[in-house]
Order: C-alpha cells, then sequence, then structure tokens
C-alpha cells in the first residue's frame, strides 16, 4: 500500500529556507559579538538564563534540558564546564542522594548580567534595527504556531 505524500508549495519551503538561514546568520552574528567582547557562547547564557527563571535557581538536568535546546549529552559537559568555572554547583536531593540539583552560584549570576549587556545589544543591533515594533509583533506571532 502507497501514501501518496503532497509536496509543500514553493512557497512553503521559501518560508523554510529563509527561517533557516535568518536563524544561522543571526546566532553566527550574536556567537561572534560574545565572543569580540570575551564572553562565553550563548548556550551557557542559555543555561544561566533558565537557572535564573526557576524557582530558588536550582532545577534537575533534564528540566533545563527541556527548556533548552541542548541535548542531554551536550548539556552533562556543559554542567561540567560551569561547575569547574565556579558559575553552577550541583547539590544531591534531600529526598534521594542519587539525584542531582544545578544550582546557580552569585559568578553564575553576575556573568549572566554581564552576558547580557552584549547580549541584548546584540539582539537590537542585529533584529531589533531591522524591524518596526508591529513587524516584530507579527514574526513572532507566525513563529508561535510551530511552538
Amino acid at each position: 500500500m502507497s501514501e501518496k505524500t503532497s509536496n509543500p508549495s514553493e512557497a512553503v519551503t521559501s518560508a523554510w529556507t529563509s527561517i533557516m538561514r535568518a536563524r544561522e546568520r543571526l546566532l553566527a552574528a550574536i556567537e561572534a559579538d560574545l565572543k569580540a567582547a570575551g564572553m562565553p557562547p550563548l548556550a551557557w547564557y542559555d543555561v544561566l538564563w533558565e537557572l535564573t527563571r526557576s524557582e530558588d535557581g536550582k532545577l534537575r538536568p533534564y528540566e533545563i534540558e527541556e527548556r533548552t535546546l541542548l541535548a542531554q549529552y551536550n548539556l552533562s559537559r556543559m554542567i561540567d564546564r560551569l561547575e569547574k568555572e565556579g558559575l553552577v554547583r550541583r547539590e544531591a536531593f534531600a529526598e534521594d542522594g542519587r539525584g542531582r540539583w544545578v544550582v546557580m552560584s552569585d559568578a553564575g549570576r553576575k556573568l549572566r548580567e554581564r552576558m547580557w549587556t552584549v547580549y541584548a545589544r546584540s539582539i537590537e543591533t542585529h533584529i531589533g534595527c531591522k524591524l518596526a515594533d508591529n513587524e516584530a509583533k507579527t514574526i513572532a506571532g507566525l513563529l508561535d504556531r510551530f511552538l
């Protein structure tokens, strides 16, 4: 039994290509801005941001994975690096000594704030200055359909 598959229209294919190109170019520009400012990669910011947003500044590793775009194997190594830099620490669960929390340190909070200064400027430079607020809202609304 063969299934008939429909192909996307040219407009849909063009939209997909534009989304992917824009994503790659914008991420590369933001990463370059962070690097030029002597900051760590954007993925570090993402982890520190999720810890900032969490209750008590701590999350389980699987919660960080769910909230970011990081795969588990990359996240484990990143947490190791963040811990080595003194930005986070691991704590055992009170209820179960086998589980671990990832807890943000004061140094992690300060780094995230410094990174945000560069990141915010980069967002404005590469995106904000090219869009009116109503255009930004339209794009955000359209992209929310995929989330």
